[in-house]
Protein backbone atom coordinates (compact mmCIF):
# COMPACT_ATOMS: atom_id res chain seq x y z
CA UNK A 1 0.00 0.00 0.00
CA UNK A 2 1.02 3.62 -0.55
CA UNK A 3 1.43 6.01 2.33
CA UNK A 4 -0.61 9.13 1.77
CA UNK A 5 1.58 11.49 -0.32
CA UNK A 6 2.37 14.90 1.16
CA UNK A 7 0.37 16.62 -1.57
CA UNK A 8 -2.79 14.52 -1.06
CA UNK A 9 -4.41 16.99 1.36
CA UNK A 10 -3.86 19.85 -1.09
CA UNK A 11 -5.29 17.94 -4.06
CA UNK A 12 -8.33 16.98 -1.99
CA UNK A 13 -9.04 20.57 -0.87
CA UNK A 14 -11.52 22.45 -3.12
CA UNK A 15 -9.84 25.76 -2.17
CA UNK A 16 -6.58 24.63 -3.77
CA UNK A 17 -7.88 24.90 -7.31
CA UNK A 18 -7.84 28.01 -9.53
CA UNK A 19 -11.50 27.47 -10.49
CA UNK A 20 -14.72 26.95 -8.54
CA UNK A 21 -14.86 23.51 -6.93
CA UNK A 22 -17.45 22.27 -4.39
CA UNK A 23 -15.83 18.95 -3.49
CA UNK A 24 -13.06 16.73 -4.84
CA UNK A 25 -13.88 13.02 -5.09
CA UNK A 26 -10.78 10.90 -5.65
CA UNK A 27 -10.65 7.69 -7.70
CA UNK A 28 -7.72 5.27 -7.60
CA UNK A 29 -6.61 2.90 -10.32
CA UNK A 30 -3.63 0.56 -10.06
CA UNK A 31 -1.44 3.25 -11.69
CA UNK A 32 -3.07 6.62 -10.95
CA UNK A 33 -4.80 8.94 -8.51
CA UNK A 34 -7.61 10.82 -10.24
CA UNK A 35 -9.14 13.96 -8.66
CA UNK A 36 -12.53 15.11 -9.92
CA UNK A 37 -12.34 18.86 -9.31
CA UNK A 38 -15.51 20.46 -10.65
CA UNK A 39 -15.28 20.80 -14.41
CA UNK A 40 -11.66 19.62 -14.40
CA UNK A 41 -9.92 16.32 -13.74
CA UNK A 42 -6.37 16.13 -12.35
CA UNK A 43 -4.59 12.82 -12.87
CA UNK A 44 -1.35 11.97 -11.02
CA UNK A 45 0.67 8.85 -11.73
CA UNK A 46 1.65 6.47 -8.92
CA UNK A 47 5.37 5.71 -8.40
CA UNK A 48 4.99 2.08 -9.47
CA UNK A 49 7.01 -0.37 -11.55
CA UNK A 50 5.08 -3.27 -13.08
CA UNK A 51 7.75 -4.21 -15.58
CA UNK A 52 5.63 -3.13 -18.52
CA UNK A 53 5.50 0.40 -17.04
CA UNK A 54 7.86 2.33 -14.82
CA UNK A 55 6.76 5.53 -13.04
CA UNK A 56 9.24 5.28 -10.17
CA UNK A 57 10.96 8.67 -10.63
CA UNK A 58 9.55 12.18 -10.89
CA UNK A 59 11.27 12.68 -14.26
CA UNK A 60 9.64 9.53 -15.64
CA UNK A 61 6.23 10.59 -14.36
CA UNK A 62 6.66 14.01 -15.94
CA UNK A 63 7.71 12.44 -19.24
CA UNK A 64 4.73 10.11 -19.35
CA UNK A 65 2.33 12.91 -18.37
CA UNK A 66 3.56 14.82 -21.43
CA UNK A 67 3.20 11.66 -23.54
CA UNK A 68 -0.34 11.13 -22.24
CA UNK A 69 -1.24 14.67 -23.27
CA UNK A 70 0.35 14.36 -26.72
CA UNK A 71 -1.04 10.95 -27.60
CA UNK A 72 -4.57 11.47 -26.36
CA UNK A 73 -4.92 14.75 -28.19
CA UNK A 74 -4.96 12.66 -31.38
CA UNK A 75 -8.51 11.49 -30.58
CA UNK A 76 -9.88 14.16 -28.21
CA UNK A 77 -7.81 17.32 -28.20
CA UNK A 78 -10.59 19.28 -26.50
CA UNK A 79 -10.46 17.02 -23.42
CA UNK A 80 -6.70 16.96 -22.72
CA UNK A 81 -5.81 20.50 -21.64
CA UNK A 82 -2.38 20.64 -20.03
CA UNK A 83 0.29 19.13 -17.76
CA UNK A 84 0.75 21.15 -14.59
CA UNK A 85 3.12 20.82 -11.63
CA UNK A 86 2.26 20.32 -8.00
CA UNK A 87 4.87 22.48 -6.31
CA UNK A 88 6.35 23.33 -2.94
CA UNK A 89 6.41 27.12 -2.55
CA UNK A 90 8.09 28.27 0.70
CA UNK A 91 6.85 25.17 2.47
CA UNK A 92 3.34 25.40 1.00
CA UNK A 93 2.13 22.85 -1.53
CA UNK A 94 0.32 24.43 -4.47
CA UNK A 95 -1.24 23.33 -7.73
CA UNK A 96 0.63 24.97 -10.64
CA UNK A 97 2.76 27.08 -8.31
CA UNK A 98 6.14 28.62 -9.06
CA UNK A 99 8.23 26.58 -6.64
CA UNK A 100 9.95 23.22 -7.01
CA UNK A 101 7.76 20.55 -8.68
CA UNK A 102 7.15 17.58 -6.40
CA UNK A 103 4.61 15.94 -8.70
CA UNK A 104 2.98 16.37 -12.11
CA UNK A 105 -0.68 16.21 -13.11
CA UNK A 106 -2.45 15.78 -16.43
CA UNK A 107 -5.32 18.26 -16.51
CA UNK A 108 -8.45 17.25 -18.41
CA UNK A 109 -11.88 18.65 -19.16
CA UNK A 110 -14.36 16.58 -17.16
CA UNK A 111 -16.60 14.52 -19.42
CA UNK A 112 -20.33 13.92 -18.78
CA UNK A 113 -20.66 10.93 -16.46
CA UNK A 114 -24.04 10.01 -17.93
CA UNK A 115 -22.35 9.69 -21.32
CA UNK A 116 -19.74 7.16 -20.25
CA UNK A 117 -20.10 4.07 -22.42
CA UNK A 118 -19.73 1.68 -19.49
CA UNK A 119 -22.67 3.39 -17.78
CA UNK A 120 -24.76 3.33 -20.95
CA UNK A 121 -24.02 -0.37 -21.40
CA UNK A 122 -25.33 -1.07 -17.91
CA UNK A 123 -28.58 0.64 -18.93
CA UNK A 124 -28.77 -1.21 -22.29
CA UNK A 125 -28.56 2.12 -24.10
CA UNK A 126 -25.88 1.27 -26.65
CA UNK A 127 -27.13 0.33 -30.10
CA UNK A 128 -26.17 0.54 -33.75
CA UNK A 129 -26.28 4.36 -33.78
CA UNK A 130 -23.71 4.62 -30.99
CA UNK A 131 -21.50 2.02 -32.68
CA UNK A 132 -21.73 3.97 -35.94
CA UNK A 133 -20.56 7.11 -34.12
CA UNK A 134 -17.56 5.23 -32.68
CA UNK A 135 -16.63 3.78 -36.08
CA UNK A 136 -16.90 7.22 -37.70
CA UNK A 137 -14.48 8.54 -35.09
CA UNK A 138 -12.02 5.66 -35.25
CA UNK A 139 -11.64 5.07 -38.98
CA UNK A 140 -10.12 8.50 -39.78
CA UNK A 141 -7.88 8.16 -36.72
CA UNK A 142 -6.37 4.86 -37.85
CA UNK A 143 -5.98 6.06 -41.42
CA UNK A 144 -3.87 8.98 -40.16
CA UNK A 145 -2.06 7.14 -37.35
CA UNK A 146 1.71 6.87 -37.59
CA UNK A 147 2.91 3.85 -39.57
CA UNK A 148 6.66 4.14 -40.19
CA UNK A 149 9.19 1.34 -40.28
CA UNK A 150 9.78 1.43 -36.52
CA UNK A 151 6.05 0.97 -35.91
CA UNK A 152 5.79 -1.81 -38.49
CA UNK A 153 8.25 -3.82 -36.39
CA UNK A 154 5.52 -4.13 -33.75
CA UNK A 155 3.58 -6.31 -36.19
CA UNK A 156 6.28 -8.96 -36.48
CA UNK A 157 5.83 -12.52 -35.25
CA UNK A 158 8.52 -11.95 -32.60
CA UNK A 159 6.66 -9.01 -31.02
CA UNK A 160 3.24 -10.67 -31.26
CA UNK A 161 4.66 -13.76 -29.54
CA UNK A 162 6.37 -11.61 -26.94
CA UNK A 163 3.05 -10.01 -26.07
CA UNK A 164 1.18 -13.30 -25.72
CA UNK A 165 3.96 -15.18 -23.93
CA UNK A 166 4.35 -12.30 -21.48
CA UNK A 167 0.69 -12.76 -20.55
CA UNK A 168 1.17 -16.46 -19.94
CA UNK A 169 4.34 -15.95 -17.90
CA UNK A 170 2.73 -13.28 -15.71
CA UNK A 171 -0.29 -15.43 -14.84
CA UNK A 172 1.37 -18.72 -13.90
CA UNK A 173 0.93 -17.96 -10.18
CA UNK A 174 -2.85 -17.78 -10.66
CA UNK A 175 -3.25 -21.10 -12.50
CA UNK A 176 -5.42 -23.43 -10.46
CA UNK A 177 -7.05 -20.46 -8.74
CA UNK A 178 -8.46 -17.68 -10.92
CA UNK A 179 -7.72 -19.63 -14.11
CA UNK A 180 -8.20 -23.39 -14.42
CA UNK A 181 -5.21 -25.45 -15.51
CA UNK A 182 -7.07 -26.88 -18.51
CA UNK A 183 -8.17 -23.39 -19.56
CA UNK A 184 -4.61 -22.08 -19.30
CA UNK A 185 -3.18 -24.98 -21.31
CA UNK A 186 -5.83 -24.75 -24.03
CA UNK A 187 -5.40 -21.00 -24.52
CA UNK A 188 -1.60 -21.32 -24.63
CA UNK A 189 -1.82 -24.09 -27.23
CA UNK A 190 -4.39 -22.24 -29.35
CA UNK A 191 -2.40 -19.01 -29.32
CA UNK A 192 0.91 -20.59 -30.24
CA UNK A 193 -0.67 -22.75 -32.94
CA UNK A 194 -2.52 -19.80 -34.50
CA UNK A 195 0.67 -17.73 -34.68
CA UNK A 196 2.66 -20.61 -36.14
CA UNK A 197 0.00 -21.53 -38.70
CA UNK A 198 -0.74 -17.97 -39.86
CA UNK A 199 2.66 -16.41 -40.43
CA UNK A 200 1.76 -15.36 -44.02
CA UNK A 201 -1.36 -13.61 -42.69
CA UNK A 202 0.63 -11.64 -40.11
CA UNK A 203 3.23 -10.75 -42.74
CA UNK A 204 0.53 -9.46 -45.11
CA UNK A 205 -0.75 -7.17 -42.34
CA UNK A 206 2.64 -5.45 -42.29
CA UNK A 207 2.75 -5.24 -46.09
CA UNK A 208 -0.74 -3.72 -46.25
CA UNK A 209 0.13 -1.00 -43.72
CA UNK A 210 -2.30 -2.16 -41.02
CA UNK A 211 0.34 -1.85 -38.27
CA UNK A 212 -0.24 1.55 -36.68
CA UNK A 213 0.42 3.60 -33.58
CA UNK A 214 -3.06 3.08 -32.20
CA UNK A 215 -4.82 3.42 -28.86
CA UNK A 216 -3.91 0.24 -26.98
CA UNK A 217 -6.77 0.35 -24.45
CA UNK A 218 -9.85 0.65 -26.63
CA UNK A 219 -12.84 -0.50 -24.60
CA UNK A 220 -16.00 0.94 -23.06
CA UNK A 221 -14.34 2.38 -19.93
CA UNK A 222 -12.42 4.77 -22.21
CA UNK A 223 -15.25 5.99 -24.43
CA UNK A 224 -17.72 8.81 -23.71
CA UNK A 225 -20.69 10.19 -25.64
CA UNK A 226 -21.29 13.93 -25.34
CA UNK A 227 -24.82 14.55 -26.58
CA UNK A 228 -24.65 18.31 -26.03
CA UNK A 229 -21.64 18.71 -28.33
CA UNK A 230 -22.55 15.71 -30.51
CA UNK A 231 -19.12 14.21 -29.90
CA UNK A 232 -17.53 10.87 -29.13
CA UNK A 233 -14.44 10.96 -26.94
CA UNK A 234 -12.01 8.03 -27.05
CA UNK A 235 -9.57 8.76 -24.25
CA UNK A 236 -6.89 7.28 -21.95
CA UNK A 237 -4.74 5.54 -24.54
CA UNK A 238 -1.59 3.62 -23.53
CA UNK A 239 1.18 6.17 -23.09
CA UNK A 240 3.57 4.17 -20.90
CA UNK A 241 4.55 1.36 -23.29
CA UNK A 242 4.89 1.78 -27.03
CA UNK A 243 4.73 -1.97 -27.59
CA UNK A 244 1.20 -2.04 -26.12
CA UNK A 245 0.08 0.97 -28.17
CA UNK A 246 1.53 0.01 -31.53
CA UNK A 247 0.40 -3.01 -33.48
CA UNK A 248 -2.25 -4.37 -35.79
CA UNK A 249 -5.37 -2.23 -35.88
CA UNK A 250 -7.23 -5.56 -35.58
CA UNK A 251 -5.95 -5.82 -32.00
CA UNK A 252 -7.52 -2.48 -31.02
CA UNK A 253 -10.79 -3.34 -32.77
CA UNK A 254 -10.84 -6.73 -31.06
CA UNK A 255 -10.57 -5.10 -27.64
CA UNK A 256 -13.85 -3.21 -27.99
CA UNK A 257 -15.49 -6.16 -29.76
CA UNK A 258 -14.45 -8.44 -26.88
CA UNK A 259 -15.76 -5.90 -24.37
CA UNK A 260 -19.16 -5.90 -26.06
CA UNK A 261 -19.16 -9.71 -26.00
CA UNK A 262 -18.33 -9.64 -22.29
CA UNK A 263 -21.35 -7.41 -21.69
CA UNK A 264 -23.60 -9.92 -23.46
CA UNK A 265 -23.82 -8.10 -26.79
CA UNK A 266 -22.25 -10.39 -29.43
CA UNK A 267 -24.67 -9.13 -32.11
CA UNK A 268 -23.54 -5.55 -31.51
CA UNK A 269 -19.92 -6.70 -31.31
CA UNK A 270 -20.08 -8.28 -34.74
CA UNK A 271 -21.90 -5.24 -36.12
CA UNK A 272 -18.99 -3.10 -34.90
CA UNK A 273 -16.39 -5.37 -36.51
CA UNK A 274 -18.26 -5.52 -39.82
CA UNK A 275 -18.83 -1.76 -39.91
CA UNK A 276 -15.22 -0.92 -39.11
CA UNK A 277 -13.92 -3.50 -41.58
CA UNK A 278 -16.11 -2.17 -44.38
CA UNK A 279 -15.34 1.50 -43.76
CA UNK A 280 -11.59 1.14 -43.49
CA UNK A 281 -11.38 -1.42 -46.31
CA UNK A 282 -9.84 -4.28 -44.35
CA UNK A 283 -11.19 -7.58 -45.64
CA UNK A 284 -8.78 -9.63 -43.48
CA UNK A 285 -9.87 -8.09 -40.20
CA UNK A 286 -12.42 -10.77 -39.36
CA UNK A 287 -9.89 -13.58 -39.89
CA UNK A 288 -7.94 -12.19 -36.91
CA UNK A 289 -10.83 -11.42 -34.58
CA UNK A 290 -10.93 -14.59 -32.49
CA UNK A 291 -7.15 -14.55 -32.05
CA UNK A 292 -7.00 -10.94 -30.91
CA UNK A 293 -10.22 -11.19 -28.88
CA UNK A 294 -8.65 -14.11 -27.04
CA UNK A 295 -5.52 -12.04 -26.43
CA UNK A 296 -7.52 -9.04 -25.17
CA UNK A 297 -9.78 -11.10 -22.91
CA UNK A 298 -6.67 -12.71 -21.43
CA UNK A 299 -5.13 -9.28 -20.80
CA UNK A 300 -8.25 -8.20 -18.89
CA UNK A 301 -8.10 -11.42 -16.88
CA UNK A 302 -4.42 -10.79 -16.13
CA UNK A 303 -5.11 -7.26 -14.89
CA UNK A 304 -7.85 -8.69 -12.69
CA UNK A 305 -5.29 -11.11 -11.24
CA UNK A 306 -2.91 -8.27 -10.41
CA UNK A 307 -5.71 -6.31 -8.70
CA UNK A 308 -6.94 -9.41 -6.83
CA UNK A 309 -3.44 -10.05 -5.48
CA UNK A 310 -2.74 -6.45 -4.47
CA UNK A 311 -2.75 -5.21 -0.89
CA UNK A 312 -5.39 -3.02 0.60
CA UNK A 313 -8.60 -4.21 -1.10
CA UNK A 314 -11.57 -5.42 0.96
CA UNK A 315 -12.91 -8.96 0.67
CA UNK A 316 -16.02 -8.00 -1.29
CA UNK A 317 -13.95 -6.18 -3.89
CA UNK A 318 -11.47 -9.04 -3.98
CA UNK A 319 -14.26 -11.55 -4.66
CA UNK A 320 -15.78 -9.40 -7.40
CA UNK A 321 -12.43 -8.80 -9.08
CA UNK A 322 -11.57 -12.50 -8.88
CA UNK A 323 -14.92 -13.48 -10.40
CA UNK A 324 -14.49 -11.01 -13.25
CA UNK A 325 -10.95 -12.24 -13.93
CA UNK A 326 -12.21 -15.81 -14.17
CA UNK A 327 -14.98 -14.68 -16.53
CA UNK A 328 -12.45 -13.03 -18.83
CA UNK A 329 -10.34 -16.19 -18.89
CA UNK A 330 -13.48 -18.19 -19.68
CA UNK A 331 -14.28 -15.78 -22.51
CA UNK A 332 -10.74 -16.17 -23.84
CA UNK A 333 -11.27 -19.94 -23.76
CA UNK A 334 -14.44 -19.47 -25.83
CA UNK A 335 -12.50 -17.60 -28.55
CA UNK A 336 -9.90 -20.37 -28.44
CA UNK A 337 -12.58 -22.93 -29.24
CA UNK A 338 -12.34 -24.62 -25.87
CA UNK A 339 -15.96 -24.67 -24.69
CA UNK A 340 -18.99 -26.76 -25.64
CA UNK A 341 -21.83 -25.17 -27.62
CA UNK A 342 -24.30 -23.70 -25.09
CA UNK A 343 -28.11 -23.77 -25.36
CA UNK A 344 -30.58 -20.90 -25.15
CA UNK A 345 -34.02 -22.08 -24.00
CA UNK A 346 -36.86 -19.61 -24.61
CA UNK A 347 -40.13 -20.33 -22.79
CA UNK A 348 -42.78 -18.11 -24.36
CA UNK A 349 -46.51 -17.77 -24.76
CA UNK A 350 -49.50 -15.82 -23.47
CA UNK A 351 -50.12 -14.80 -19.87
CA UNK A 352 -51.48 -17.60 -17.73
CA UNK A 353 -50.12 -20.44 -19.83
CA UNK A 354 -47.80 -21.54 -17.05
CA UNK A 355 -44.53 -20.74 -18.78
CA UNK A 356 -42.94 -19.13 -15.72
CA UNK A 357 -43.90 -21.96 -13.38
CA UNK A 358 -42.52 -24.60 -15.72
CA UNK A 359 -39.42 -22.64 -16.77
CA UNK A 360 -38.38 -21.83 -13.19
CA UNK A 361 -38.92 -25.44 -12.06
CA UNK A 362 -36.96 -26.82 -15.00
CA UNK A 363 -34.16 -24.32 -14.37
CA UNK A 364 -33.99 -25.41 -10.73
CA UNK A 365 -33.92 -29.10 -11.67
CA UNK A 366 -31.03 -28.63 -14.10
CA UNK A 367 -29.23 -25.78 -12.30
CA UNK A 368 -29.51 -23.41 -15.21
CA UNK A 369 -29.59 -19.60 -14.90
CA UNK A 370 -33.14 -18.32 -15.40
CA UNK A 371 -34.42 -14.85 -16.30
CA UNK A 372 -38.09 -13.93 -16.10
CA UNK A 373 -39.46 -10.84 -17.87
CA UNK A 374 -41.69 -9.81 -14.93
CA UNK A 375 -38.74 -9.73 -12.54
CA UNK A 376 -36.38 -8.02 -15.00
CA UNK A 377 -39.04 -5.43 -15.90
CA UNK A 378 -39.59 -4.45 -12.27
CA UNK A 379 -36.08 -4.86 -10.85
CA UNK A 380 -33.90 -3.62 -13.71
CA UNK A 381 -36.11 -1.44 -15.92
CA UNK A 382 -38.79 0.17 -13.71
CA UNK A 383 -36.67 -0.22 -10.53
CA UNK A 384 -39.68 -0.92 -8.30
CA UNK A 385 -40.34 -3.65 -5.68
CA UNK A 386 -41.23 -7.00 -7.21
CA UNK A 387 -44.55 -7.24 -5.38
CA UNK A 388 -45.63 -3.70 -6.29
CA UNK A 389 -48.84 -4.05 -8.30
CA UNK A 390 -49.30 -2.19 -11.59
CA UNK A 391 -52.75 -2.85 -13.01
CA UNK A 392 -51.85 -0.89 -16.13
CA UNK A 393 -54.04 -0.86 -19.25
CA UNK A 394 -52.62 -2.92 -22.10
CA UNK A 395 -49.32 -1.50 -23.46
CA UNK A 396 -49.23 1.37 -20.95
CA UNK A 397 -47.21 2.36 -17.88
CA UNK A 398 -44.40 -0.08 -17.10
CA UNK A 399 -45.92 -2.32 -19.78
CA UNK A 400 -45.61 0.29 -22.52
CA UNK A 401 -43.78 -0.57 -25.72
CA UNK A 402 -40.82 1.49 -24.53
CA UNK A 403 -40.49 -0.41 -21.24
CA UNK A 404 -41.12 -3.74 -22.93
CA UNK A 405 -38.34 -3.08 -25.45
CA UNK A 406 -35.96 -2.24 -22.59
CA UNK A 407 -37.02 -5.40 -20.77
CA UNK A 408 -36.42 -7.61 -23.77
CA UNK A 409 -33.06 -5.98 -24.46
CA UNK A 410 -32.07 -6.66 -20.85
CA UNK A 411 -33.21 -10.29 -21.15
CA UNK A 412 -31.13 -10.75 -24.31
CA UNK A 413 -28.15 -9.12 -22.62
CA UNK A 414 -28.39 -11.44 -19.60
CA UNK A 415 -28.57 -14.43 -21.94
CA UNK A 416 -25.67 -13.15 -24.03
CA UNK A 417 -23.34 -12.92 -21.05
CA UNK A 418 -23.97 -16.55 -20.15
CA UNK A 419 -23.74 -17.81 -23.73
CA UNK A 420 -20.41 -16.06 -24.31
CA UNK A 421 -19.12 -17.85 -21.19
CA UNK A 422 -20.26 -21.15 -22.71
CA UNK A 423 -23.16 -21.46 -20.26
CA UNK A 424 -26.69 -22.52 -21.21
CA UNK A 425 -29.48 -20.22 -20.03
CA UNK A 426 -33.29 -19.97 -19.84
CA UNK A 427 -35.42 -16.94 -20.76
CA UNK A 428 -39.11 -16.61 -19.89
CA UNK A 429 -41.33 -13.96 -21.50
CA UNK A 430 -44.36 -13.58 -23.76
CA UNK A 431 -42.31 -12.84 -26.90
CA UNK A 432 -45.45 -12.11 -28.84
CA UNK A 433 -43.63 -10.05 -31.51
CA UNK A 434 -41.75 -11.54 -34.42
CA UNK A 435 -38.99 -8.93 -34.05
CA UNK A 436 -38.15 -9.99 -30.49
CA UNK A 437 -37.88 -13.62 -31.53
CA UNK A 438 -35.60 -12.61 -34.39
CA UNK A 439 -33.41 -10.72 -31.89
CA UNK A 440 -32.88 -13.99 -30.02
CA UNK A 441 -32.17 -15.89 -33.24
CA UNK A 442 -29.50 -13.30 -34.06
CA UNK A 443 -28.10 -13.55 -30.53
CA UNK A 444 -27.82 -17.34 -30.71
CA UNK A 445 -26.18 -17.20 -34.13
CA UNK A 446 -23.57 -14.61 -33.11
CA UNK A 447 -22.90 -16.38 -29.81
CA UNK A 448 -22.58 -19.71 -31.67
CA UNK A 449 -25.27 -21.24 -29.46
CA UNK A 450 -28.19 -23.60 -30.02
CA UNK A 451 -31.63 -22.05 -29.55
CA UNK A 452 -34.85 -23.81 -28.53
CA UNK A 453 -38.26 -22.13 -28.41
CA UNK A 454 -40.80 -23.74 -26.06
CA UNK A 455 -44.31 -22.40 -26.75
CA UNK A 456 -46.49 -22.96 -23.67
CA UNK A 457 -50.20 -23.51 -24.31
CA UNK A 458 -53.26 -24.23 -22.20
CA UNK A 459 -57.08 -24.32 -22.63
CA UNK A 460 -58.61 -20.87 -22.10
CA UNK A 461 -60.88 -21.88 -19.23
CA UNK A 462 -57.81 -23.04 -17.31
CA UNK A 463 -55.94 -19.82 -18.14
CA UNK A 464 -58.85 -17.67 -16.93
CA UNK A 465 -59.00 -19.53 -13.64
CA UNK A 466 -55.25 -19.19 -13.12
CA UNK A 467 -55.28 -15.44 -13.78
CA UNK A 468 -58.19 -14.84 -11.40
CA UNK A 469 -56.39 -16.83 -8.70
CA UNK A 470 -53.10 -15.04 -9.39
CA UNK A 471 -54.67 -11.60 -8.83
CA UNK A 472 -55.56 -12.61 -5.26
CA UNK A 473 -51.96 -13.46 -4.30
CA UNK A 474 -50.26 -10.38 -2.84
CA UNK A 475 -46.72 -11.77 -3.33
CA UNK A 476 -47.28 -12.46 -7.03
CA UNK A 477 -44.77 -10.72 -9.29
CA UNK A 478 -46.79 -10.93 -12.51
CA UNK A 479 -49.55 -8.39 -13.19
CA UNK A 480 -51.18 -10.57 -15.89
CA UNK A 481 -55.02 -10.46 -16.08
CA UNK A 482 -57.73 -11.93 -18.30
CA UNK A 483 -58.24 -8.70 -20.29
CA UNK A 484 -54.47 -8.52 -20.87
CA UNK A 485 -54.48 -12.12 -22.07
CA UNK A 486 -57.20 -11.34 -24.62
CA UNK A 487 -55.23 -8.34 -25.97
CA UNK A 488 -52.05 -10.42 -26.16
CA UNK A 489 -53.91 -13.12 -28.04
CA UNK A 490 -55.03 -10.60 -30.69
CA UNK A 491 -51.43 -9.49 -31.31
CA UNK A 492 -49.51 -12.75 -30.84
CA UNK A 493 -47.46 -13.27 -34.02
CA UNK A 494 -47.59 -16.71 -35.69
CA UNK A 495 -44.56 -18.94 -35.13
CA UNK A 496 -44.10 -19.80 -38.81
CA UNK A 497 -40.85 -17.78 -38.93
CA UNK A 498 -39.26 -20.20 -36.47
CA UNK A 499 -37.47 -23.37 -37.51
CA UNK A 500 -39.95 -26.07 -36.56
CA UNK A 501 -37.08 -28.35 -35.51
CA UNK A 502 -36.26 -25.82 -32.79
CA UNK A 503 -39.88 -25.24 -31.71
CA UNK A 504 -41.59 -27.34 -29.06
CA UNK A 505 -45.31 -26.95 -28.31
CA UNK A 506 -45.74 -27.67 -24.60
CA UNK A 507 -49.18 -28.13 -23.06
CA UNK A 508 -49.27 -27.12 -19.40
CA UNK A 509 -52.75 -28.41 -18.46
CA UNK A 510 -51.17 -31.18 -16.37
CA UNK A 511 -49.17 -31.36 -13.20
CA UNK A 512 -45.87 -29.51 -13.20
CA UNK A 513 -43.98 -32.78 -12.77
CA UNK A 514 -45.65 -34.36 -15.81
CA UNK A 515 -44.76 -31.28 -17.86
CA UNK A 516 -41.15 -31.41 -16.66
CA UNK A 517 -40.95 -35.07 -17.58
CA UNK A 518 -42.02 -34.27 -21.13
CA UNK A 519 -39.39 -31.55 -21.34
CA UNK A 520 -36.70 -33.93 -20.11
CA UNK A 521 -37.73 -36.54 -22.64
CA UNK A 522 -37.80 -34.02 -25.49
CA UNK A 523 -34.34 -32.66 -24.70
CA UNK A 524 -33.08 -36.05 -23.44
CA UNK A 525 -31.79 -34.74 -20.15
Amino acid sequence: MFQSPVWMKTMSDPASYPHTVDNVPMIQTHISWVFLAGERVYKIKKPVDFGFLNFTTLDKRHHFCLEELRLNRRLCEEIYLDVRPVTKDDGQIRINGTGTPIEWAVVMQRMPEKGMMASLLSENMIGNAEIDAIVNRLVPFYKKAAAGQEIKNFGTIDIISQNTEENFDQTTDFVGNLIEETTYSHICHYTRSFINNNKPLFLSRIEQDFIREGHGDLYSANICFDQINNAVYVFDCIEFNKRFRCGDIASDVAFLAMDLDYHGLPTLSNYFVRSFSDQIGDAQLRELMDFYKCYRAYVRGKIGCFTWASDGIDMETKENVGRQASEYFRLALNYAGGIDVPDLYVFFGLSGTGKSTVASAWAKDHRLPFYNSDRVRKESVARIPLQERHWEPFDQGIYSRKHTLKTYKALACHAGRHLMQGESVILDATYRDKEERLRLLDLAREAKANIHFILCTCPEHEIKGRLIQRARIKTQVSDGRWDIYLKQKEQFAPTDNLDQDNLMILSTDRSVQETLNELDEYFRY
